[in-house]
């Protein structure tokens, strides 16, 4: 084990954990904040449309960015993009009209939001650098357990975002948020800047013409193609994502039905320990020799849970679904990376993970553009005094709240029958093969082997 290799992993680890706080504790908190001044649904599905739509977006864009620079050049250049918009939100936070914030069809809100969401989008370079990082510092069969300890730095992001978040803004608003942020981005740059990280960078030879700088979509599915079964894989964490969206639309709001703002927020820290216990266990045990394999037992998993947590208007109910999804969730990203860390050649990882956010990350903006309205005005008026409380309101309840907890169960349900289906699929034979045959020494797979994370 080369432990001077480790030494930048683990410190890349710590700040990416600082930067995750910062992001996710204004993601959660313009969500929270927007919900109690508009009491509007809708709003929040239109928050979660664009938080999706500029992921989806920029993700080509990111991934040739963390492919053609250095992966630290591109992180820090993350930290100042967010400090940048943070800024300019807090400009047009301290200059807001009169109630201004309170109309959820308003210019000036929106305004707002755009800033703050650009914001925290320009994080997402972190989070397609970092499994690239992980390629170039760790041995290729340690990767399953270094994807682990990633998960479980986002875990511990959770736990403290959610409480920070619900505290932050039930006792100092947004302002407080803002100032939050600005000073936590400041302060993971510097560190950032600080830390030493030997990428194995090559100095370009002035007798070959360098590669252009481009986005190479193209390229890139040829890379992508080239797997049997990778595309699969990535069109079914599309799936996914498109009822996953549902998720983010409407589960602030259905919590936030039942107990009051901080309540929720410390609910959310309190259960993330469930991603800090996954990614401990995976970077003990690993993923196996199969991670799609698991990838689709815990899909199932989660979505035979997710058709059930809200049957019932029980807050603890809730709290044990949600629990189950954060346990689970940290396997099905772990698996993903590892698999593409294996097949996918280093100078390429970039912009497939970047590839692989925006084509993952494009159903989801649908369906949180569409599940807000058609929450706010065809379900929750159907289980209140409509069709469906006659027929299953007595023991289903009945009301807006109500009207939310169906799309949950109709959308795990979804999920469940896909993710059989996967399991059965050609797709799923294939890539597993192309795993299993997957060497990185012989140029098949990711890069170079270094270091072990532990």
């Amino acid at each position: 084990m080369d432990g001077s290799k480790m030494k930048p992993f683990h410190q890349i680890l710590a700040n990416n954990l600082v930067a995750n706080v910062t992001n996710f504790t204004v993601w959660f908190a313009i969500t929270f904040w927007v919900f109690l001044e508009t009491k509007s649904v809708f709003a929040t599905g239109m928050i979660a449309g664009f938080y999706l739509v500029f992921t989806a977006g920029f993700g080509f864009w990111f991934g040739s960015i963390v492919d053609h620079n250095a992966k630290k050049h591109a992180m820090l250049a993350s930290s100042v993009a967010s400090a940048v918009f943070y800024l300019l939100a807090l400009g047009i936070l301290l200059a807001e009209p009169e109630g201004a914030f309170r109309d959820p069809y308003g210019w000036y809100l929106w305004g707002f939001v755009l800033l703050v969401m650009l914001g925290v989008i320009a994080g997402n370079i972190r989070s397609i650098a970092l499994p690239t990082l992980v390629t170039i510092l760790i041995a290729e069969d340690q990767r399953d357990k270094a994807n682990g300890l990633v998960g479980m730095v986002t875990g511990i992001g959770f736990l403290t975002t959610s409480v920070i978040s619900g505290f932050l803004v039930a006792y100092a608003g947004m302002l407080g948020v803002m100032v939050l942020a600005l000073v936590a981005t400041g302060l993971v740059f510097l560190h950032l800047s600080l830390v030493q990280i030997n990428e194995g960078r090559v100095a370009p030879n002035p007798d070959v013409p360098a590669e252009p700088k481009r986005v190479d979509i193209a390229g890139t599915i040829k890379v992508v193609a080239a797997v049997p079964g990778l595309f699969a894989l990535i069109f079914f964490a599309c799936f996914n994502n498109f009822l996953g969206g549902i998720f983010m639309a409407l589960l602030d709001a259905y919590g936030l039905s039942l107990v009051p703002v901080e309540v929720w927020g410390l609910t959310f820290g309190v259960l993330s320990i469930a991603f800090i216990l996954s990614g401990i266990i995976i970077s003990r045990t690993g993923l196996g020799k199969n991670p799609l394999r698991t990838l689709l037992m815990v899909n199932a998993i989660t979505w035979a849970v997710c058709s059930v947590f809200t049957i019932q208007s029980s807050f603890w109910l809730l709290a044990a679904g949600c629990f189950v999804w954060m346990l689970l969730g940290p396997y099905a990203e772990a698996a993903e990376h590892t698999t593409l860390q294996k097949v996918v050649p280093l100078e390429r990882q970039g912009r497939v993970f970047g590839f692989a956010q925006s084509v993952e990350q494009s159903a989801s903006p649908l369906t949180a553009f569409l599940i807000g309205p058609l929450t706010q005005f065809v379900v929750i008026p159907f289980m209140t005094d409509g069709a469906g409380a006659e027929a299953i309101g007595g023991w289903f309840g009945t009301g807006p709240e109500r009207g939310m907890a169906l799309v949950f169960t109709i959308a795990g349900l979804v999920g469940l029958l896909v993710t059989i289906i996967a399991f059965n699929s050609r797709y799923y034979r294939d890539l597993s093969a192309a795993y299993a045959r997957g060497k990185d020494d012989d140029g098949e797979g990711g890069g170079a082997t270094v270091a072990s994370p532990a």
